[in-house]
């Protein structure tokens, strides 16, 4: 059963519409007008949405921008309705994002069809996000072979395979995410859920909420319950990157869900079980951070059981041959040209750079050479571009 949303204000296209598809077996909502029904699908999950053009105060393709646009953007496929048979509407809403145009009077088996094929093609489109979601960790890769990077490797080999919790620590850019997703994948967890947080990115007042979920009417904004990332990571793991930044009252919370593996939701005092495998990361010294009282002594001991420190790339320089040609051969793929190599002279010259953004920089700078230089990367080109 899918969840329909109809935006009309006209009362008899709202109940023929919703007769219709309720006798399909969907559950169908309707809104008066334009601000309503923007309220309601950003308030709530639909499955697809119906609405028409012509409305007073707010008309349907100012629905649909607000809807489509943005960060806050749905991908929930939106059928526009017109009266009127404007083909430059139907175009400008299509380009707007819209999935399909109808026209009044509307035609029954028309809208079964439309029906059935954007909720098909939302289905299509959440797998096919799911699958490029496992196939970008699947192809989590550490290059190079230097002894520090090595170090690295052996230690996610050993400690992949058990439940123990890992600390990962190193500067910006380094690749303590890559880490993270190959701990996942050697894991007895790898089919499960992995879960990523950045905590430096999400609002102090908000991280608890985004952690561990919230009740309908905790605190403004809170239009409907939401599960946290802890509840989606069950089964699998959940990788706390950047923990350094997260507020105290956050960090105790935390501490709870580790020692009890249970979690509370914001508004609630119903605990949930989980079962998770949690991997932290951070940029920042956690024993300075510890002394100055940003951070909780006794978890870092819940989270620094095993301890793996990621290089910086300047300690790693013998590797940017490996890490250019790799790059080299991902981003040329990714541009759908003939793989460009680097001369030796090239490469000396990166490797005599310094990588204050370490693996992230040097790839933007592999990037830029590729777009900007001709078929073979010269020492010259290093000078100018990177």
């Amino acid at each position: 059963m899918a969840k329909l949303l109809i935006i009309d204000d006209e009362r008899g296209i709202r109940n023929t519409l919703r007769e219709i598809l309720a006798d399909e077996g969907h559950e169908v909502e309707v809104a008066e007008n334009g601000k309503q029904g923007l309220e309601m699908a950003q308030a709530k999950a639909y499955d697809l949405i119906f609405s028409d053009i012509k409305m007073p105060e707010m008309d349907g393709i100012e629905v649909l921008k607000a809807l489509k646009d943005g960060e806050e953007a749905i991908d929930t496929p939106i059928v526009m309705i017109s009266g009127h048979g404007d083909v430059e509407t139907a175009v400008q809403a299509l380009k707007l994002g819209a999935y399909d145009f109808l026209l009044k009077p509307l035609d029954l088996n028309r809208i079964l069809i439309t029906t059935k094929n954007a909720l098909e093609s939302k289905t299509l489109k959440q797998e096919t996000k799911q699958l490029r979601k496992k196939i970008v960790s699947k192809g989590a890769t550490m290059v190079g072979e230097s002894p520090a990077i090595m170090r690295v490797r052996e230690i996610i080999n050993k400690v992949a395979p058990t439940e123990a919790r890992v600390l990962i620590t190193g500067p910006n850019g380094t690749g303590k995410e890559v880490v993270a997703h190959l701990i996942h994948e050697g894991s007895a967890r790898a089919n499960g859920p992995m879960v990523e947080v950045n905590c430096a990115a999400i609002p102090s007042e908000l991280i608890e909420s985004e952690l561990f979920g919230h009740m309908k009417g905790s605190f403004t904004g809170a239009v409907k319950d939401r599960a946290g990332k802890f509840e989606q990571a069950d089964g699998g793991t959940l990788f706390l990157d950047e923990i350094g930044d997260m507020s105290l009252a956050a960090q105790t919370k935390v501490l709870r869900a580790l020692q009890e593996s249970e979690i509370t939701r914001v508004g609630s005092d119903k605990a949930i079980k989980v079962n998770v495998r949690v991997l932290a990361a951070t940029n920042k010294d956690l024993a300075k951070e510890i002394k100055e009282g940003n951070f909780r002594e006794d978890l870092f001991h819940r989270l620094n059981v095993i301890p793996i420190a990621v290089p910086a790339l300047n300690d790693r320089i013998e590797d940017i041959p490996l890490l250019v040609a790799h790059f080299s051969e991902q981003i040329c793929g990714e541009q759908g040209i003939a793989v460009k190599t680097f001369e030796d002279e090239a490469i000396k010259a990166l490797q005599s750079k310094q990588w204050t953004g370490n693996i992230r920089q040097l790839r933007n700078v592999v990037e830029r050479l590729i777009i900007l230089a001709g078929a073979k990367i010269t020492k010259e080109d290093v000078e100018l571009y990177a």
